[in-house]
């Protein structure tokens, strides 16, 4: 049961575009028309990303993962965290998966935090597109304040969490082997 309520959004989506299509047909259309392309876009980016995690989560021990982004991995594990975001490709959504197989690997939440936040806003080709259209200045500035935005947020968010709340992510996400 609890893997048909995963895909209740999925088929409400279908259901609304259906809805639409029957009181504006042309517009309805156009929903169907990017629903589509938003669906192969994201069969297209998913697969090589699950791939990839596969990989990591075969080849790279948990003791090495623990170790250079575990709880004792200090600024070490905020670098590797800010690298590993930045340098990141794809979409955002591809980043949750990559921080599910974190937790099972062990890295500490801010780290995980640290991640999905560069991932979003520190990607290095952005910042590339950002200095040659926007101009040096503006590029340097932005990445920046956001490094140290996502940073502080991080350690917020783990500060404001009981120990207990966060034993809870790391339990939903554990593999049983």
């Amino acid at each position: 049961m609890k893997s048909i309520k995963a895909y209740v959004p999925f088929f409400a989506m279908i259901a609304v575009d259906f809805i639409i299509v029957v009181f504006n047909r042309e517009l309805g259309l156009k929903i169907f028309a990017n629903t589509l392309k938003n669906f192969l876009q994201m069969a297209g980016v998913i697969p090589p990303i699950f791939l990839l995690l596969g990989l990591l989560d075969a080849w790279v021990p948990r003791e090495t993962v623990v170790k250079f982004m575990g709880e004792r991995a200090g600024v070490k594990g905020v670098l590797l965290s800010i690298f590993l975001g930045s340098a990141a490709a794809g979409p955002l959504y591809g980043a949750f998966p990559f921080a599910s197989v974190m937790i099972r690997k062990g890295v500490k939440l801010t780290n995980i935090l640290i991640f999905l936040g560069a991932w979003s806003t520190l990607k290095i080709p952005m910042f590339l597109f950002e200095i040659s259209s926007l101009g040096y200045e503006f590029a340097v500035t932005r990445w920046i304040v956001n490094l140290f935005g996502i940073i502080a947020m991080a350690y917020l968010i783990e500060s404001v969490l009981t120990r207990e709340e966060i034993d809870e992510v790391y339990k939903k996400h554990a593999v049983d082997f």
